[in-house]
């Protein structure tokens, strides 16, 4: 099969892929949802959903460095990346002796694309279809939900020393913006660094503080806090904002709940 990745790359895959490599949690765990147990037999240390993969699928590095003699231990024919969550570099490496496909996941139309295109190379493309019809149908309620709520200003917070935060040409953003929030740094790029004083300036309506990639906790609540007296403060799952695989079918309920 010819087909081509989400960064317009042409990919060359076996009409049965029964060897998957998958080098992105959120897609590992779309994977599982696709029933491909036997199919995928490499993980990376980050993909810990499912519980059952984690604990036993050979785990062949990170996302951004793999151990190459496991990969090719487990001769794959097929490995799928993303552009944003792998090293480009060893992905090209990886490009000359395996057919790789590759996402590229900026808001909510890509990750249905890309969910779409998986399901077609992995040959379960009903259960991938119908997989991005009930998101589609789960956001589409969601925005119903939202229409006449308040736009509330939103910063999110990804890490801490320095606080990081999310631009707008981010998967995240889409997400926060979904909900009829307003992102305070959606007219930046990529995860802008900011400061206490910066955070206090732009007085938010409601601060989120996810999980991941820092574990934010309750202790960081009274921290910020105190830079923003007035805000709405709360812990959020990470993962809701920024899986873009099968758990973008919860992610509309937890959203919902949520606001």
């Amino acid at each position: 099969m010819t087909t081509t990745d989400q960064t317009n790359r042409t990919v060359e895959i076996p009409d049965a892929p029964l060897r998957i490599i998958s080098l992105v949690p959120s897609q590992t765990e779309l994977l599982y949802y696709l029933k491909l147990d036997k199919e995928v037999v490499g993980i990376t240390k980050f993909c810990v959903h499912p519980t059952a993969w984690f604990k036993n699928k050979t785990r062949v590095g990170g996302t951004k460095k793999y151990h190459f003699d496991r990969i090719e231990a487990l001769a794959p024919n097929l490995i799928i990346a993303n552009k944003e969550e792998n090293d480009k570099e060893q992905i090209l490496q990886l490009a000359k002796q395996y057919p790789v496909w590759v996402s590229d996941v900026k808001d909510l139309a890509d990750a249905n694309q890309m969910i779409r295109s998986i399901g077609e190379i992995t040959h379960t493309k009903p259960l991938a279809d119908d997989l991005a019809d009930n998101i589609q149908t789960g956001f589409s309620k969601l925005k119903d939900q939202v229409a006449n709520r308040p736009k509330l200003r939103v910063l999110y917070l990804i890490w801490q020393k320095p606080y990081m935060t999310i631009g707008g040409d981010t998967f995240i953003n889409d997400i926060i913006e979904s909900t009829g929030w307003i992102n305070c740094y959606a007219d930046q790029n990529r995860y802008p660094t900011l400061t206490e004083t910066e955070i206090t300036d732009l007085r938010p309506d409601l601060i989120l503080l996810s999980s991941e990639p820092f574990p934010f906790k309750e202790k960081h609540i009274l921290e910020i806090s105190k830079l923003c007296p007035t805000a709405v403060i709360k812990l959020v799952d990470g993962e809701y904002f920024s899986w873009y695989g099968s758990r973008l079918l919860q992610t509309s309920e937890y959203l919902r709940n949520l606001v």
